[in-house]
């Protein structure tokens, strides 16, 4: 009987590790994503806030410690090794109680992000110049007028306050923002016919509404997908945790029921 246990328990632990293994992959995969995508709004906050580089490594660490001890668990279940088992329970719970402070962290600073955020873009519109700036932050904030057809952050007004559209008396306006179905471009200004008055952003062939909602909403979706991953993964370290101490109690109990008796 306690033979048979223990092989259920080993395969079983031999089962989680193996997803354990390939979530930890996403974990990876996901920060690898935040640091080399160039054409989202994942751009525009990476180059700007150095908290968000930041989370991508930490989520590239843990990824490649989670698959680490995928690993260690897979193999101290086949061999049976206590002490690899021990070492895989410590080093679960570490990374269990890290993930629950991690995302407290970022619940409790919701509001802080949201106004950084908030601060990023707007300074963005101001010192958007096509020709003499960050390329990629720049094509980026175009790739979110584009694809969430809006434009600025709180709407088009915000674009009244760009140093070239200042100086050229707002005869020019952001491409990316064309609410036309032939779009003249995809990123920097383009010529607006006719003379405009005092109503200029409204004269503009743009989307009126900003580009907050839709941004947030775009976060909160991708935020949702990351949060998801990391709540199964915690699943799983929970259950190998539970697995890992019980192998350990059977190989104990079996190697002692293997002590001759005197």
């Amino acid at each position: 009987m306690g033979s048979g246990c223990l092989k259920v328990t080993k395969y079983f632990l031999f089962l989680f590790n193996l997803l354990f293994l390939i979530l930890g992959a996403v974990i990876l995969g996901f920060g690898i994503w935040i640091l080399a995508d160039k054409t989202s709004f994942i751009a525009v906050l990476q180059t700007s806030s150095p908290s968000l580089k930041s989370g991508a490594y930490i989520l590239i660490g843990v990824g490649a410690l989670t698959m680490l001890m995928g690993f260690l668990g897979c193999l101290g279940a086949v061999n049976e090794i206590r002490c690899l088992l021990a070492l895989y329970f410590t080093c679960l719970m570490v990374i269990l109680i890290t993930q629950v402070a991690a995302g407290l962290v970022i619940y409790f600073q919701k509001e802080m992000l949201k106004d950084e955020l908030s601060k990023i873009v707007e300074q963005l519109i101001v010192d958007y110049d096509p020709s003499n700036g960050d390329k990629n932050l720049q094509d980026a904030w175009d790739y979110v007028q584009n694809q969430i057809s809006c434009c600025g952050w709180n709407g088009a007004k915000d674009w009244e306050n760009n140093k070239i559209l200042k100086n050229e008396s707002m005869l020019l306006y952001p491409c990316s923002c064309s609410a036309e179905d032939a779009k003249p471009e995809n990123t920097g200004f383009c010529n607006l016919d006719g003379q405009l008055n005092s109503t200029a952003p409204y004269v503009w062939p743009v989307h009126e509404q900003g580009c907050m909602d839709g941004v947030q909403k775009w976060l909160k979706d991708n935020l949702g997908i990351i949060l998801g991953v990391c709540t199964g993964v915690a699943v799983i370290e929970l259950l190998g945790m539970i697995l890992s101490i019980s192998l350990c109690k059977n190989i104990h109990s079996e190697d002692y029921t293997k002590v001759p008796k005197s």
